[in-house]
């Protein structure tokens, strides 16, 4: 009976996400410069929909994180408030993660990663059903993202940071990553149990 229930539970989920994206991608900026600086569209819908991004966001959030090392993570929320986010570094350098946590997947626990700053302007878009998590390369760093479902304190889970068995090969500086209580304190891979359904695209991180 579990067994089945299992099965419903992830046909469920499945359901609800076709038709959204479930690829990590990393979207390189458009700028167009002049004597006096720049101009970049951060956010456009119709060239969003170009790379099969048909997501509506509806909250933006914004960190600051004074120390080199800062790391957040790895975060996400579950099902009926799982969150695709949007990531991008307006202030300062980071590396971005995203980490496969669907059930079922052949990637499943595998991460990819991009570095996005301030002078890059990328973006990276992390699909519901992976954990997000950066670390700062660059003291004083801000990080701007949208997210497709409001914050849900009682839906909100996480991953610990150093899992052995994903392995993130974060860029720390000596003194180490400056976390948490809460992150320190997050499980191990081993023992969640993902509400999360494999849609059938594996782990790739793909640029647009």
């Amino acid at each position: 009976m579990a067994f089945v229930t299992a099965r419903r539970r992830q046909g469920r989920l499945k359901r609800r996400i076709e038709g959204f994206m479930q690829k990590v991608l990393l979207i390189k900026a458009k700028r167009f410069g002049d004597s006096r600086g720049w101009f970049s569209e951060t956010y456009n819908v119709a060239r969003f929909a170009g790379f099969g991004l048909n997501e509506v966001f509806v909250q933006d959030n914004h960190s600051y994180s004074k120390p080199i090392g800062t790391l957040r993570g790895i975060h996400f929320q579950t099902p009926p408030h799982a969150q695709a986010k949007l990531v991008r570094c307006i202030r300062g350098r980071i590396l971005d993660v995203a980490v496969d946590l669907r059930q079922g997947s052949p990637t499943y626990g595998r991460w990819v990663s991009a570095e996005l700053s301030a002078e890059n302007g990328d973006q990276l878009f992390v699909p519901v059903g992976f954990g997000h998590a950066f670390v700062t390369l660059e003291p004083d760093s801000e990080v701007t993202y949208k997210v497709t479902s409001l914050y849900a304190p009682s839906h909100d889970g996480g991953i610990r940071w150093s899992d052995p068995d994903i392995g993130v090969d974060w860029p720390l500086p000596p003194g180490g990553a400056v976390l948490s209580d809460k992150d320190t304190a997050l499980p191990f891979l081993r023992d969640f149990d993902s509400p999360f359904a494999y849609d059938g695209t594996p782990l790739t991180l793909e640029t647009v």
